[in-house]
């Protein structure tokens, strides 16, 4: 590790410090007071050709808000890449890419729980891609430029935060910052955030790797991160931010007591039932706090009190159920700490969609419907890093009726991308190829009920939907969301969990799989950091967690349908050779347009010589094959033609067209086994006769024969 300094270059006097050290096998830059003099703090990180800057802004505190006011924000700039918009229309950024919008959340999710609770100074944090080096991904990058400037705010965070992507290469060795065309082989896509303390978040695909596999990734991972976290602590020791001056605001110490005495004996076992009347129950009993708390102190004074009861009950109900499951070992709702909610299902319960489910989990429910489209229906991804179609779509909605919310309706939010994104990841894995099946697929998840791990209830319902849509998955996919809270040393593993042990608890963990092994991971801590042994243990656990809840959905479904829904389109694909593309398309269309009008069909041809019909008519889809192939049939020696038209009759013999554009020569010696003075006397232009291609001469001229088509055909 190095640190450098320069002349001073900025108007505030500030010389430019530059401190690196080598990550995972390249060399990284962290560079502050070249640019951003007016930010709190902006720090400039190079890793390869990727440019990251991190700017971090912090301002006031928020008087009377009830939560922190943290934004982060992942920029994508085209002109990182070297490249423009392939929009037609729009040249500049505008609205982020749903790969922008994960990125910033991949970014928030190891950074938010690593300030003090109370703090509630607004806070906002920026990472701008401004160099993109095609070889790696640059969203750890950034994540390490965003720690690194809050660490020079003074303000109370408890980083640095480091972030890796890890996957498997074909000698079955992990390594970090794989390409994305390596990453598409690798059996595993985990990216991993941690610091001193241990591993903070992980994010993850896989192609169905083991728990074995993802434990190892794991380690791989927080070894390889401790670098990036050293070459920041020293660059915060080398500029030396002051400390900021904050207040925090936490309970009133003297109304939680007094509403945890209020509360002794009326929680417990006696809140102890299972959902919904558990949260009956708490709504009863948060009403006669208040009435009573309101005739003690006098209606008006409590009235400017009352959030802070109703919080301190809050905590006092958070307390509770932390309580019950350490020393009772006992949930709120009464199940052992392993021990899955009620589940029922259903499917094809909407007769016009291609295919729909409902999935319920407790009071969790999701209704997913999937949608069927020809490949053209794909959708067009076009961002800093990627120009490509997207075939398989998953969108997740979660209005504010599902948690019995009054909630304006709007676009999706981050909370919904990123949900659907989990969801979509989980599936992707066990989707059939284009080839076998040749469908843009759209699943969408509408969250009927909330109370804990909706993006698993998606994953669920949206698999039972897909094998309803009779997509032939390789294997089903079940989901899980696991728990966690930590006694000092002594941690207990939740499976399922819902609403009240998520807010009380240290760990949100989500993974799905089939039988075979993991597709999908996301997990959260509120505490921390934890080591890579807790999170084994709970990857164990939510293994048999999966199974059960797999076991409950094969029960509902076996497989996917054989027979699609007969409002879905049907596509059938040939392959062509690719030097005939344009005479399918014909001089500027004319051809292709033919087809399509004449059959009612659609048609997508790719570069590679797949030609996809589509129509909800097998008849249709039939007729446009039989027309494609004729254009790109190749004459073949010793097959017989029938019913081909003479185009043209010569005094040496008659022109019949076997394929489209191919004439061949049947010479008046072939017109017949009798013998021909005129050819005319035979056959005439119009008439459809019967030939067999005896022979292609070296110029590539058909000789065809009626004769020998006669003799053949007479045999039979």
């Amino acid at each position: 590790m190095s640190q450098i300094t320069s002349k001073i270059i900025n108007p505030y006097g500030k010389k430019l410090v530059v401190v690196e050290t080598e990550f995972c096998g390249r060399t990284l830059t962290l560079e502050v007071n070249r640019v951003g003099f007016r930010s709190t703090s902006s720090v400039m990180v190079r890793y390869g050709d990727t440019v990251v800057l991190g700017t971090a802004m912090l301002g006031k505190s928020v008087m009377g808000m009830d939560y922190f006011p943290l934004s982060i924000d992942y920029e994508e700039k085209f002109y990182a890449a070297g490249k423009m918009s392939g929009s037609r229309f729009i040249k500049r950024e505008g609205r982020p890419s749903d790969d922008a919008i994960l990125i910033g959340r991949l970014i928030d999710r190891p950074i938010r729980p690593l300030w003090p609770k109370g703090y509630r100074h607004e806070v906002q944090g920026v990472a701008s891609v401004l160099s993109l080096d095609p070889a790696f991904r640059p969203d750890v990058i950034a994540m390490i430029a965003m720690s690194a400037a809050f660490m020079l705010t003074g303000a109370p965070f408890d980083g640095p935060v480091a972030g890796v992507r890890v996957g498997i290469n074909e000698k079955g060795e992990y390594q970090a910052f794989m390409s994305a065309a390596e990453l598409d082989a690798s059996k595993l896509d985990l990216v991993v955030a941690g610091r001193e303390g241990g591993i903070m978040m992980v994010e993850a695909g896989a192609n169905e790797a083991t728990e074995a596999e993802v434990v190892a990734a794991l380690k791989f991972a927080e070894e390889a991160i401790k670098p990036a976290i050293a070459v920041q602590q020293e660059l915060a020791k080398q500029v030396g931010a002051p400390k900021q001056e904050y207040e925090l605001v936490l309970p009133d110490a003297a109304k939680q007591k007094e509403v945890d005495a209020w509360v002794e004996g009326k929680i417990g076992a006696a809140l102890r039932a299972p959902y919904p009347e558990r949260n009956e129950m708490i709504g009863v009993l948060r009403k006669q706090m208040h009435d009573e708390f309101a005739a003690k102190i006098g209606e008006e004074e409590y009235k400017e009190q009352l959030t802070e009861y109703d919080e301190a009950l809050t905590m006092a109900l958070h307390k509770d159920v932390r309580k019950g499951i350490i020393e009772d070992n006992e949930r709120p709702d009464g199940r052992k700490l392993t021990e899955i909610r009620p589940l029922s299902s259903e499917v094809g319960l909407l007769p016009r969609a291609h295919g729909s489910s409902l999935f319920t989990r407790g009071v969790t429910q999701g209704l997913n419907i999937v949608t069927l489209a020809p490949l053209s229906y794909s959708q067009l991804v076009d961002t800093m890093e990627k120009n490509m179609e997207r075939r398989y779509m998953h969108h997740y909605n979660a209005p504010g009726y599902t948690v019995g919310e009054v909630k304006r309706l709007g676009s999706p939010g981050r909370r919904e991308i990123g949900h659907g994104y989990l969801a979509e990841r989980a599936l992707s894995a066990v989707l059939p190829s284009e080839a076998e099946f040749p469908y843009a697929i759209r699943s969408v998840t509408e969250i009927m009920s909330q109370n804990g791990s909706t993006s698993m209830a998606a994953t669920c319902s949206s698999c039972l939907a897909l094998m309803d849509a009779g997509v032939p998955l390789k294997r089903p996919v079940s989901g899980i969301a696991m728990g966690l809270m930590v006694d000092g040393k002594k941690t207990y593993i939740l499976s399922d969990i819902a609403d009240a042990e998520d807010f009380a608890g240290d760990m949100d963990f989500k993974v799905t799989g089939t039988t075979e092994g993991i597709t999908a991971l996301q997990m959260d801590m509120k505490v921390h950091g934890l080591p890579v042994e807790v999170l084994a243990e709970a990857l164990t656990q939510g293994k048999e967690g999966r199974a059960f809840i797999l076991r409950h959905m094969l029960e509902t479904l076996p497989e996917p349908r054989k027979e699609m829904s007969p409002y879905a389109p049907r596509v059938e694909s040939i392959s062509i050779n690719p030097d005939k593309i344009r005479e399918i398309i014909g001089k500027g269309g004319e051809t292709i347009q033919r087809i399509t009008a004449e059959t009612g069909t659609e048609i997508d041809i790719k570069d590679d010589g797949t030609v996809m019909i589509a129509s909800p008519d097998k008849e249709k889809i039939d007729a446009a094959i039989d027309w494609i192939k004729s254009i790109v049939e190749e004459p073949e020696v010793g097959r017989i033609y029938k019913d081909k038209p003479v185009v043209s009759v010569m005094d040496f013999g008659a022109f019949v067209q076997i394929l489209p554009g191919k004439d061949g020569l049947v010479h008046i010696s072939e017109l017949s086994e009798d013998r021909v003075e005129k050819t005319s006397d035979v056959v005439k232009e119009g008439d459809l006769v019967t030939v067999k291609l005896v022979a292609i001469d070296d110029r590539g001229r058909l000789q065809l024969s009626m004769k020998a088509a006669a003799r053949e055909l007479n045999k039979k």
